[in-house]
C-alpha cells in the first residue's frame, strides 16, 4: 500500500471514530495539492480542503493527526 492510500484510510478512520453515520466523497486527484472532501450526514453537507501532504502525513505524524481530529470534529458537529 502506498502512502497515498494509508493516509485515506487513517482519514476514513478518523472520521468513521468521531460519527460512524458521515459519509466520506474522497477526489482521486488533488488540485494544486489540494483535496476537496465532502462530509455528509442526512440532508447535510459540509466542504473540507485538505492538503495533499497532510494525508499522506496522516499515519505518522501525532501533529497532523491532533490537528485533523480537531478540523474534522468541528465539521462533523455542524452536520
Amino acid at each position: 500500500m502506498d502512502e497515498w492510500e494509508e493516509g485515506k484510510l487513517t482519514f476514513l478512520e478518523v472520521i468513521k471514530g468521531i460519527d460512524q453515520g458521515v459519509e466520506v466523497v474522497i477526489p482521486t486527484k488533488p488540485t494544486n495539492s489540494m483535496f476537496l472532501i465532502s462530509l455528509t450526514k442526512g440532508a447535510n453537507r459540509k466542504f473540507l480542503t485538505i492538503s495533499e501532504d497532510d494525508i499522506i502525513d496522516l499515519p505518522t505524524e501525532a501533529g497532523i493527526r491532533e490537528k485533523m481530529i480537531k478540523t474534522l470534529q468541528a465539521a462533523v458537529s455542524t452536520l
